[in-house]
């Protein structure tokens, strides 16, 4: 189908939404987003990681300019603090090739991406609804407009999601994740760490949960080459959070090795936030003449990596669909038989690698390189993970090439 002429709403201009409107855009579709806030978004979030592969398939397909800045590594490196004491121990090693970025630049150059579309900032959308013909109406405070699809791109609570599956909401996992970016001179006298996250992404292991600390790009204007730390610290509170700096401080004192406490509880940092982890999953990805994308689809636990990926791999799905298919109800069909499933099934694989790493944690302290491998292998319980794409060779043949 020649998409030429058709009318497309996107409601939600974060990263699935201009992701979707590229997809529209380039498939030859007369594209809208109705974006809630007024002001550009560059400067939110914090660090998202990618596949190398989907990065490399987004930058030629023309959704990424190949100059954003990226901090590729190829290992990650799992440490805990060594039994009674409070330096680190490293007790395994595993070739993990991820691509992370940082949010707000992946925003822009996806914003950059999608110029070809009309953009409202500061229009948020106050429901959506059937139209005669098998269309869809978009209403805001300024009127209503008519599309022959319309994309829900508007996050965990989504309004559009309200038309496929009303009163679904995400449910809660039970616990906490507390993310952060400091700038590098919180690393400046802490020397084995800064080298160590020059080559690798690493996971601290404590009781009760762990984090993750990756490199990701400043932006900003920043050279290439300058960075921040992310993390993402996973643990469940005693109570309310009694602030998020505070919380995740203790938790670092309490039990990351000395050199990593020092980072987390005494750097300056640069972004701050923690929410409750939740999980959803939508019955059907899309219905004539709806589809939802990213969260508004379906909400992952972040320990697979794949909020912005899941977002970026809709988008690619419904590009090709509006592309190959006869009509905009068949190229939906088309995509909701495709996305549908693998949104279960990242749902379903956030859920394991959440009861494995948080609720039900291993004593990090007594594991070695092979404990931690078959403990990888029998979490994913035959699933396929690019954060784990080489600890089960055997399950590797049947991973999506372009990674979870």
């Amino acid at each position: 189908m020649a998409a030429t002429g058709l009318r497309m709403g996107v409601v939600g201009g974060s990263v699935a939404g201009c992701a979707t409107a590229v997809a529209g855009v380039r498939a030859g579709a007369d594209v809208t987003v109705y974006e809630r806030s007024a002001g550009a978004l560059q400067d939110r979030g914090l660090g998202v990681v990618v596949p190398p592969s989907l990065h490399e398939r987004l930058v030629g397909a023309g959704y990424l300019d190949a100059a954003m800045p990226t901090a590729p590594v190829a290992t990650r490196v799992w440490l805990t603090r060594a039994a009674g004491g409070r330096s680190a121990r490293e007790f395994a090693r595993q070739p993990s090739p991820v691509t992370p970025c940082n949010w707000g630049l992946l925003w822009q150059a996806l914003r950059t991406a999608a110029s070809g579309a009309h953009h409202h900032r500061g229009r948020p959308v106050t429901s959506v609804g059937r139209a005669p013909a098998g269309r869809a109406v978009v209403r805001t405070a300024e009127g209503e407009e008519t599309y022959d699809v319309v994309v829900g791109a508007d996050g965990h609570a989504s309004l559009t999601r309200q038309a496929l599956a009303p009163g679904l909401r995400p449910s809660p996992a039970g616990y906490t994740v507390w993310r952060g970016t400091l700038p590098l001179s919180a690393l400046t006298d802490h020397r084995r760490p800064l080298e160590l996250l020059r080559e690798a992404w690493v996971t601290i292991g404590f009781p009760g949960g762990h984090g993750i600390f990756y490199l990701i790009p400043r932006g900003g204007g920043a050279g290439p080459d300058d960075r921040l730390l992310a993390y993402a610290v996973y643990a469940t509170p005693p109570g309310p959070p009694p602030g998020e700096v505070a919380h995740v401080r203790d938790v670092a004192e309490r039990y990351f090795p000395e050199e990593w406490a020092d980072i987390v509880a005494r750097g300056e940092h640069t972004a701050m936030t923690c929410h409750p982890v939740t999980d959803l999953h939508a019955p059907l990805a899309a219905d004539p003449p709806f589809l939802l994308a990213g969260d508004a689809a379906g909400v992952t636990r972040p320990h697979t990596a794949s909020g912005a990926v899941k977002a970026l791999q809709d988008a690619l799905c419904l590009e090709e669909a509006l592309r190959t298919c006869a009509s905009p109800a068949e190229a939906l069909r088309s995509y909701a038989r495709e996305r549908t499933p693998e949104g279960a099934r990242l749902v379903e694989l956030g859920r394991r690698l959440g009861r494995a790493q948080v609720e039900q944690t291993p004593d990090w302290a007594a594991l070695d390189q092979e404990a931690v491998d078959a403990w990888c292998r029998a979490t994913l319980a035959g699933a396929t993970s690019y954060l784990y794409a080489r600890v089960a060779p055997e399950a590797q043949a049947q991973a999506d090439p372009v990674g979870d």
